[in-house]
């Protein structure tokens, strides 16, 4: 039989065994974080140009060259940089200041990651549930014109460039229809009076939200849900076309399967057999591609984010990059492989709730 057997209890042993798994692969994760920080530090070291120039500007005489150099340490060798830079990093927690606004980097990640990540959540959160149930959809209908017709819609959403998207929902929905405003995070009138509020987290909707329990005035957390609409759509539409693929192939594959004849043969209704069986299993290599996706999404909303006009990081990351800004690349780096590394590990966890077969922690 192929049908996965009931998870059993988890003893103090099993428990032990995990989080000793985790660890090792917590340790393994900061291993793999050092390494890709070293390679891209070398690799914008050992580009061709040089960062000086770009920030003496016009017209740089060898004096002021000299001077820009020895201010921001590119005097030095770059092995001699490298060190200096991974002792800040590791005992300070200080990626460095950037080139271009002389100010600390984790300042200025930390004034635009939010609105990155909330636009992903919100992205990822809509991407998972429309993709999963026209996946389950589609399986279990399968070559039918429901079939077809959600496996031409998921082609479709992975096919469509999303900056054309993007302008085709802000042109209809907030030019023409006038339903949203289709630019920014909320509206300017109310952008700075949320920002003066005492509970600040630079999440808007967690602020807003607290501000209206607290205050009883929602127009700040309804202005902030409207503004996420156009740009979650546009950036959930790839993933959401990822997952309902993934789920539709998975599905496809459990259904035929023994444990699901078996299912069927005793009686069990169908409905049964569908969502508590055959789409827990087929969630299994679903989940990989789920996070795989948010990471992406963070690190590839930059046209999203510019067409909609959304102070995220994605922007600025580009800007940075044509700069030659290394600290602010350094910093943004750093940041998505740790969310990948979490991501991954969280992925770990539900492959071993929804499969049994799959356990991390060893067993004596």
């Amino acid at each position: 039989m192929n049908k996965i057997k009931e998870s059993p209890a988890l003893t103090s042993n099993d428990f032990q065994n995990f989080v000793k798994f985790m660890a090792k692969r917590f340790l393994r994760s900061i291993i793999v974080i050092l390494g890709i920080i070293t390679i891209v530090f070398i690799l914008f070291r050992i580009l061709p140009g040089d960062p000086a120039r770009d920030l003496v500007g016009k017209f740089p005489t060898a004096e002021r060259l000299a001077a820009v150099r020895e201010i921001w340490g590119l005097d030095k060798p770059v092995w001699d940089q490298y060190i200096i830079f991974m002792q800040k990093l590791i005992f300070e927690f200080d990626i460095g200041m950037s080139y271009d606004t002389s100010t600390p980097v984790l300042h200025e990640l930390g004034l635009r990651f939010p609105a990155t990540i909330e636009l992903a959540l919100v992205s990822m959160i809509l991407a998972i549930m429309v993709g999963i149930p026209i996946g389950i959809i589609s399986a279990y209908k399968q070559h039918t014109r429901t079939d077809y017709l959600a496996m031409i819609l998921a082609l479709v959403g992975v096919s469509m460039p999303i900056y054309w998207l993007g302008l085709m929902l802000q042109g209809v929905f907030a030019r023409d229809l006038g339903w949203f405003i289709g630019t920014g995070r909320i509206e300017p009138v109310l952008s700075s009076e949320l920002n003066l509020y005492a509970f600040h987290t630079n999440f808007y909707l967690i602020d807003s939200f607290v501000m209206g329990i607290v205050e009883g005035n929602w127009l700040f957390f309804i202005s902030t849900v409207e503004n996420l609409i156009l740009p979650g759509i546009a950036l959930a539409t790839i993933p959401m076309a990822v997952i309902a693929r993934m789920m539709r192939s998975s599905m496809i594959e459990e259904m035929g399967k023994d444990y699901v004849r078996t299912a069927r043969s005793k009686g069990l209704r169908e409905r049964l057999v569908v969502l508590k069986h055959v789409a827990k299993n087929a969630l299994i290599p679903t989940i990989t591609v789920i996070g795989l996706n948010f990471g992406a999404l963070l690190g590839g909303a930059v046209l999203t984010e510019t067409i909609f006009s959304w102070p995220g990081v994605g922007k600025y990351i580009w800007l940075s990059i044509t700069q030659r800004d290394t600290p602010v690349i350094m910093g943004f780096v750093m940041i998505v492989a740790i969310i990948f590394v979490f991501a991954n590990m969280i992925t770990d966890v539900i492959y071993a709730y929804l499969d049994p077969r799959v356990r991390y922690y060893e067993r004596d």
